[in-house]
């Protein structure tokens, strides 16, 4: 069985839901458990994001608190922690997704499994970070570019003129 993207990420987002609940517990053994009981095949996505998120999760927790507004993480509702935490994941690490659908999907996650409050919370988080990203990748582009050996530029061409 091969899953499609929205399926392996509400696969992430389970385990990940799970796992706040267990946090004690050895992150491998929490997602082999979920594996072997939902009988869930080996998905290079659902692998890379579960461990992503656990691997980065300080560094994604620090990005929800500076734009959540003054409130801290264990304010925040599990449900609509877990799924700020796959889209930032996404946008951050997995360049083939595009912003807009990690904040989306993370908006149907929230609307499914949370209160019907919380989704204008998690976009206005997810919309924050979103901003701060690409005037990350704008900063870093122009770096890069202004630091490129400059081309000669090509002689102009000359003018044709057009009869009448």
């Amino acid at each position: 069985m091969e899953l499609n993207r929205k399926e392996a990420r509400t696969l992430v987002y389970e385990i990940l839901f799970e796992r706040e609940f267990r946090r004690d517990d050895d992150p491998t053994a929490i997602f082999e458990t979920a594996k072997n009981v939902r009988d869930i095949p080996n998905d290079e996505y659902v692998n890379g994001v579960f461990f992503g998120v656990i691997e980065y999760e300080s560094e994604l927790d620090a990005l929800i608190e500076k734009y959540a507004n003054g409130w801290k993480i264990g304010r925040i509702s599990k449900p609509a922690l877990c799924a700020m935490r796959v889209a930032i994941y996404e946008m951050k690490y997995t360049p083939d997704i595009p912003f807009t659908v990690s904040i989306n999907e993370a908006i149907e996650l929230v609307k499914k499994y949370d209160d019907d409050k919380t989704k204008g919370f998690v976009n206005g988080v997810l919309n924050g970070i979103k901003n701060q990203l690409i005037e990350e990748c704008d900063e870093t582009f122009l770096s890069v570019k202004n630091t490129a050996p400059k081309r000669k530029s090509a002689k102009p061409r000359a003018k044709v003129e057009k009869n009448g």
